[in-house]
């Protein structure tokens, strides 16, 4: 069974930096999309980043030029740099991607921005 693992959670004080990792059970080298997403308390989840073969990112609205997303296909790792945090930035974070057709998450890792 794929498993995705992330770790990086933690507190950052406004304007402060944190990197989340993600490391799969499985080889992602085929896999073609994969993603970051997170969900706020009473909020649903959104995607925050994500990265294409080729290099292409996209990045939700609210990350951009702060947040950057990048892949090891080599060690099957997933990461989020995530500068000039905001108290907004606050939500639980989420690694995915879908291979074979089938969807796969993190358990969610805890980010916390204190203003």
């Amino acid at each position: 069974q794929v498993q995705l693992v992330e770790s990086g959670e933690g507190y950052a004080q406004a304007g402060g930096s944190l990197r989340l990792s993600c490391v799969a059970s499985t080889s992602i080298a085929s896999v073609d999309v994969v993603a970051w997403y997170r969900q706020a308390p009473g909020k649903q989840r959104e995607s925050v980043a994500t990265l294409a073969f080729g290099g292409i990112t996209n990045y939700a609205d609210s990350v951009k030029g702060r947040f950057s997303i990048s892949r090891d296909n080599g060690r099957n790792l997933i990461y989020l740099q995530m500068n000039s945090l905001k108290p907004e930035d606050t939500a639980v974070y989420y690694c995915h991607f879908s291979k074979l057709g089938k969807d796969y998450w993190g358990q969610g890792t805890q980010v916390t921005v204190l203003s």
